[in-house]
């Protein structure tokens, strides 16, 4: 295993990677608190509105030439209305925010800061593009969960340590089938915000 490299791809140039990228996120969004039961058909469709969007912004993290890790980012304005709707009832403009689709890596690359680099990357680039908040949203789970692994930690303390707030007035819900499922369910999100100031 050697130190991953990161490479930026914008819009299109992100087409030689998609399937990579597609099998990677299905690999990590397997893991709580997500279970996704990965959907090919699914991934193709939401990765090719990143791909087609000039707008859109991919970091990836490769281990020579293995995709090990990806984080993503486009206008909110351009994100689905599941996504735009909570920001337009509370007032905010879309066009003002710039929307973290995800954020993966595989498990034995983490620890070595590349998830700072992924939100640095992703903010450096929303205030280029002269947007005021940057926002992504996170899946939230009971803490009785049956498939919560034991000694779980969220992420809420490495968002906090970055400048990200949860705001739970900001909240949405998604549909997926998680692992074991027979169909998908409404699972329930709620957006993470930071300000950008000059």
């Amino acid at each position: 295993m050697n130190e991953p490299t990161l490479t930026i791809r914008r819009g299109e140039a992100i087409a030689p990677h998609l399937e990579a990228l597609a099998e990677l996120r299905i690999r990590v969004f397997r893991d709580y608190p997500y279970l996704y039961d990965g959907d090919p058909a699914y991934e193709a469709a939401y990765l090719g509105r990143y791909a087609e969007n000039p707008a859109s912004l991919f970091v990836l993290a490769f281990d020579g030439d293995d995709l090990v890790g990806a984080a993503t980012g486009q206008p909110l304005v351009d994100e689905v209305d599941d996504f735009r709707t909570p920001f337009e009832g509370a007032g905010i403009d879309p066009r003002t925010v710039f929307y973290y689709g995800e954020s993966v890596l595989l498990p034995e690359y983490r620890g070595q800061g590349i998830g700072k680099a992924f939100m640095a990357e992703r903010e450096a680039h929303a205030r280029a593009g002269g947007f005021e908040i940057t926002a992504f949203c996170a899946v939230e789970r009971s803490d009785d969960h049956p498939r919560r692994p034991a000694g779980y930690v969220p992420l809420h303390g490495f968002w906090r340590s970055r400048g990200y707030e949860r705001h739970p007035e900001l909240a949405t819900s998604f549909r997926w089938k998680d692992l074991d499922d027979a169909e998908e369910t409404d699972k329930p999100m709620v957006f993470w915000l930071k300000a950008l100031r000059p």
